[in-house]
């Protein structure tokens, strides 16, 4: 079975130009939205990533057309084949799980598989499942054969609130609540930045959906959507990814277009640090500026330090002076890089924070905690990283240990990196042009 990895030589300086795709967390979910609608949805600035991919395959089973140019994406749903997901695609991508909502919305029915993807903690679909419950759904999970069954005799609009912040949750309830009958009101709704690009697509297509206040969305239900065309915002977990390549690594990196990008939290923990940034009119430039200081950070839903950016924030620190302290407040087990810092001479502490208020502190389900998992580290620089052979844990930390690749003594092995290409678009490729000395290469 060929494995491939990444080699990669520490030590060179990264400068240039880099652009940055769609972020993945809006084209997916984009997707999904594409299929309320028997009409045309063209969607631009894609990223062409395995998630992707995996998500156009699933389309086509269900009976859409989807063609590919470039970075521009064109659907068709004019009929759904039937209104079940195939097991082996949704094992591979969470959002496959958002399909739910407009099976329910033109076919009356919908046959999910339990969602898949990064093995974050557990994950919880509950958030959907009763949410959706609450529109005249009925809704039972088969044990037997692993999916969940979902039938209905019409939608019908629902005044809900989540117990705790959920970007799917929110998104599929909105791709619900668009055909439904009445208005619906989502409070405690998710605030990320995502899903404005998914409401935006939503209503270039004729829904009626709206932020009327905090954390709160009000959908009036239309009876049919049309065609659209839209453009997907910018990823701002890549724009933070090679930002953090540029300034570790002594160098200096214009990412076009990332002022666009929702980017705010992470340039207001990064001025912290005396790092160099510029924003111009065409991209942000990041730079090397001297000595690093450390910084505290906990993540949070938005508009708080964004969970994905935590990973790469942790090989940040490993350059800066003091001790700085992590916080993973989103998900339960999200520190599986910090043993492969370690394990490259970085000096990492996980820990337990004494919590007076886990219940509100932790966006996670209590009940899916357990004794072994970490949600804190310490972390102690400056330290200088040295070479090591690494398994990717999932797309973020898999970034994160190319990252600390870049600056580490000698060459260092990266197996794994089918899960960062889920993520990242031609990743090694970008940091080539960048000077990086990375190659992509099979082993037996």
């Amino acid at each position: 079975m060929n494995m491939e990895k990444f080699v990669i030589k520490g030590g060179r300086k990264l400068k240039g130009t880099v652009g940055v795709f769609g972020a993945k967390n809006a084209a997916l979910k984009a997707l999904v939205a594409a299929c309320l609608t028997d009409q045309k949805v063209i969607i631009h600035n894609v990223p062409l990533i395995t998630d992707l991919i995996v998500m156009a395959d699933i389309l086509k089973e269900l009976g859409a057309r989807v063609s590919f140019n470039d970075h521009t994406m064109t659907i068709q749903m004019k009929k759904f084949a039937h209104s079940s997901i195939p097991l082996d695609k949704a094992a591979l991508v969470r959002a496959s799980s958002m399909f739910l909502a407009p099976l329910l919305a033109r076919t009356g029915e919908a046959i999910i598989p339990n969602p898949g993807g990064c093995r974050l903690g557990a994950r919880p679909i509950d958030r959907i499942v009763n949410g959706i419950r609450k529109m005249n759904v009925k809704i039972t999970y088969h044990s037997g054969d692993g999916y969940f069954h979902a039938k209905t005799t019409g939608l019908k609009a629902v005044n809900y609130r989540f117990l705790k912040s959920t970007h799917t949750g929110t998104e599929t309830m909105i791709l619900a609540a668009v055909l439904a009958k009445g208005t619906t009101v989502l409070n405690n709704a998710a605030e990320e930045p995502e899903i404005d690009d998914v409401i935006s697509l939503l209503n270039a297509m004729g829904a009626r959906v709206m932020r009327t206040a905090a954390r709160q969305i009000t959908i009036i239900g239309v009876k049919k959507l049309n065609g659209a065309e839209f453009r997907i915002s910018p990823d701002r977990i890549e724009v933070v990814t090679f930002a953090i390549a540029a300034i570790i690594t002594g160098g200096d990196i214009l990412i076009k277009n990332a002022h666009l990008a929702k980017i705010e939290p992470f340039l207001q923990k990064l001025k912290k640090t005396g790092a160099g940034y510029e924003i111009k009119d065409n991209g942000v430039r990041f730079y090397a500026n001297g000595t690093l200081k450390a910084v505290d950070i906990t993540t949070g839903v938005h508009p708080g330090f964004l969970t994905d950016w935590q990973a790469l924030w942790g090989v940040l620190m490993t350059q800066a002076k003091g001790q700085s302290t992590i916080h993973e407040t989103v998900f339960e087990s999200k520190l599986g890089y910090v043993e492969d810092l370690g394990r490259m001479g970085a000096k990492v502490e996980l820990f337990n924070p004494n919590v007076s208020n886990p219940e509100k502190v932790y966006n996670f389900n209590l009940s899916d905690d357990k004794p072994e998992y970490y949600h804190a580290v310490k972390i102690t620089g400056p330290t200088p990283l040295h070479n090591a052979v690494m398994e990717t844990f999932d797309i973020r930390a898999g970034a994160a240990v190319v990252l600390a690749a870049l600056i580490a003594q000698d060459t260092s092995t990266i197996f794994g990196i089918e899960k960062l290409d889920r993520g990242y678009e031609d990743f090694e490729k970008r940091l080539q042009k960048l000077g990086a000395d990375i190659q992509r290469t099979d082993e037996e």
